[in-house]
């Protein structure tokens, strides 16, 4: 008899992996233990050389679904004489680099129990099991067991506790197990702080109230969902005026996959994800139908999702229709997640708040994804996806704290040889938001006892990320260029060692020469980079106004292109100011009055967009490069003319073809085209086999197709699929630069 010891790390706790080892121990005839650490799960198995290697290939080969093993140690020891084979009590001491599993929507077993009548958790909101459930949201401490979670509180009733004690049962060690006896409930109120109903009769008003034209606040898996009927165009322009949303898109939840298919169409791909454990939203191309038109106003595509946790069921089974279903906020700060928050704050939006009294341990929101380069591509990461990881292909030198930038942030730690990366923070534009932010840090920290050796931050000494790391004392500070932290997170996620050419596109970040950059190409490994091209700099008249309006970028072109004379053009874009203001912004350009420059290819779009009378004012960040995306035509393969001297891309020369070119519906294909062909001929002039695409501009699918269609039979090109390409990203590549100076 021999002793095999097994030590595994990954994602292997909250996912049955100590029950299955229980199982393929007892089916094999072996004797000894299995037991969650802070570093993973410990297995001591004792029998005969042939049932230890059936045990290493099972161990492998027939792994829960949610499980990822990421290293296993295995070593043989003499017999300890064990006689029977148990499952232990976890240990809570040593350093904390276990992976936590993010919260997984409701299994189909469960959906199954939950409208089974003759089950006892027949329309439970917060059934579930070892195969779904929250996890991230609820987590207060390592390693993941009941008393480290929210629901410490909820004493099991024999039934559940029976379940959660028995190895053969798929609620064992279930940690958020409970049943209409002994757990959660939900309870209604109305926006004056007054109690409704509790319990079946809550959901029941609540539904009812829903099909009136009401809006409700909703407690969910990681924070408040406002909810109105998607149908109803009265109820939806209401929630965006309470929630100051003027056009920013609205998601949209549907029932089932076949609801999805009656609004919108459906790729593989996009099916796919919209029925995955992950349940994120999926932005798909919509039909003509019944959804209000304010739901996604002027945009082709809707987001879309499916409900993942029982109560969204619950209440999407018995409405049938589809809910706008959008982050309990104001725009522009942190979604609401606690119930007292949610009765003060969210009043002011909805009529009535749907609360439950598990409380979440850490806000997170609804993740996004996109199509985009034929690959699915997080545009947000959190719910179902967060925590996130990404294994290094050498180890950090330093524990790192990355504090990311200032839009769309998110923040990581870097130790060992992986990178564990924050769930979406955002746009870092409010004290709430920038308070957020710094309890983010502090839980994650916490939660992974961790104490880093480094802060690393973005160059801008404006972000607030920036201020806060500066701020931090008796610890190394080190300032990342934001298009090199671009290019290295690519780099990182797709296991790339050695050079590349990294092509760095997105509205704006902090140069070294003090000037903003945003349209780079950066020959990078991971210690250094040159800026080896870039697109030549406009100013921005009025400095963070002219990223809010297309239309200072596209006269502050004209100006550069046709000078003073540009005030007489009779054009759309010189139409949109008025004379005087014209002469003021003249001025302002000439003499550099608040007028940055910028490299900037995002900017470039709502330059285009201005040009073309599709937009003069962004309602939301990106707007205007949306609609320009969206009037893409794939059949159109021809491009324009481009001039590059100096490694200058000079846009001057795309702008005269754009403003001369009379077929006004094929300019915006033309131009995406163009930016295509110009990587490709820095590409080959560059001389690297590699090419790293990142930045928000490659959110943009026609242009990121294109580009891989250019350039694939002649270079390798790499994107981002794991964490987003937008400014979500930036934290992997600081932590992997500090971890590794």
């Amino acid at each position: 008899m021999n002793r095999l010891i097994v030590r595994l790390t990954g994602a292997v706790q909250g996912v049955g992996f100590r029950p299955f080892v229980y199982r393929i121990a007892m089916e094999l005839g072996l004797n000894g233990y299995v037991l969650n650490d802070t570093h993973g799960v410990i297995v001591e198995v004792e029998g005969n050389d042939k049932s230890l290697e059936s045990f290493v290939l099972k161990l492998n080969t027939e792994k829960p679904p949610l499980a990822r093993i990421f290293s296993q140690d295995l070593s043989y020891r003499e017999s300890a004489g064990y006689k029977s084979f148990e499952i232990k009590e976890s240990k809570g001491d040593g350093s904390k680099d276990v992976l936590i599993l993010p919260d997984i929507s409701i299994c189909d077993d469960c959906l199954n129990e939950l409208f089974d009548i003759s089950d006892r958790r027949y329309l439970y909101p917060f059934i579930n099991c070892i195969n779904c459930g929250p996890r991230f949201t609820i987590i207060e401490n390592l390693p993941y067991d009941r008393d480290n979670t929210t629901m410490k509180d909820f004493v099991m009733c024999p039934d559940c506790l029976r379940e959660y004690k028995d190895p053969l049962n798929r609620r064992f060690h279930a940690q958020p197990n409970a049943c209409p006896v002994c757990g959660p409930s939900v309870s209604l109120y109305n926006n004056r702080g007054s109690l409704i109903a509790d319990g079946e009769d809550a959901l029941h008003i609540l539904i009812d109230e829903i099909k009136k034209g009401s809006i409700a606040a909703i407690k969910g898996i990681g924070g408040f969902h406002l909810v109105c009927d998607a149908e109803n165009e009265d109820a939806v322009t209401l929630l965006r005026k309470r929630k100051r949303r003027q056009e920013k898109p609205f998601a949209v939840m549907f029932h089932s996959i076949e609801g999805v298919k009656g609004y919108a169409f459906l790729s593989t791909i996009e099916e796919a994800l919209l029925i995955s454990p992950e349940r994120p939203i999926v932005l798909v191309s919509r039909k003509n139908s019944k959804l209000a038109k304010s739901v996604a106003p002027e945009l082709n595509k809707i987001g879309a999702f499916l409900p993942y946790a029982p109560l969204h069921h619950i209440i999407l089974r018995k409405l049938n229709i589809p809910l706008v279903a959008t982050s309990g906020n104001i725009s522009d700060e942190p979604i609401v997640k606690d119930d007292k928050e949610a009765l003060q704050r969210l009043s002011l939006f909805s009529d009535f708040i749907l609360i439950h009294n598990r409380p979440i341990r850490r806000r997170c929101d609804d993740s996004v994804v996109k199509i985009i380069g034929g690959f699915p591509s997080l545009v947000r990461r959190a719910r179902g996806y967060a925590p996130t990881h990404v294994r290094l292909p050498f180890n950090l030198k330093k524990r790192a704290l990355a504090v990311g930038g200032f839009y769309k942030n998110t923040f990581a730690i870097g130790l060992n040889d992986k990178v564990i990366m924050s769930q979406h923070i955002g746009d870092l534009e409010t004290v709430d938001a920038i308070e957020y932010f710094e309890e983010a840090v502090r839980d994650i920290c916490s939660l992974y006892d961790f104490k880093p050796d480094v802060i690393v931050h973005d160059l801008h000494p404006g972000y607030e990320t920036t201020k806060w790391a500066l701020a931090q004392t008796g610890i190394e500070k080190i300032g990342v260029q934001h298009h090199f932290a671009h290019i290295l997170s690519c780099m990182a996620e797709n296991g790339i060692e050695g050079n590349v050419l990294g092509v760095a596109w997105d509205g704006t970040g902090y140069g070294n020469d003090g000037t903003l950059w945003g349209g780079e190409f950066l020959h990078c490994d991971y210690k250094d980079y040159k800026r080896i091209s870039h697109f030549k700099q406009l100013r921005l008249i009025g400095g963070e106004k002219a990223i809010r309006e297309p239309r200072r970028v596209a006269i502050a072109m004209l100006f550069e292109i046709f000078g003073e004379d540009s005030l007489s053009l009779d054009i759309p874009v010189v139409k949109s100011f008025g004379k005087k203001e014209l002469h003021i912004l003249f001025n302002a350009w000439r003499n550099g009055i608040n007028s940055p420059y910028s490299s900037s290819a995002g900017r470039l779009f709502d330059g285009l967009a201005s040009f073309l009378d599709i937009r003069h004012v962004n309602n939301y960040e990106g707007q205007a490069a949306m609609m320009i995306e969206d009037r893409y035509d794939f059949n159109i393969k021809d491009s324009y003319d481009f001039t590059i001297k100096d490694g200058v891309i000079d846009w001057t020369t795309i702008f005269l073809s754009v403003l001369n070119d009379k077929r006004k519906d094929r300019i915006p294909s033309m131009f995406i085209n163009t930016l295509a062909e110009i990587i490709l001929h820095i590409a080959k002039s560059a001389g690297l086999q590699r090419v790293c695409l990142s930045g928000g501009v490659f959110q943009n699918d026609p242009l990121t197709q294109r580009v891989i269609e250019l350039l694939s039979p002649d270079f390798r090109v790499f994107a981002h699929k794991r964490i987003p390409p937008n400014d979500g990203c930036i934290c992997i590549g600081q932590a992997v630069f500090a971890g590794n100076k």
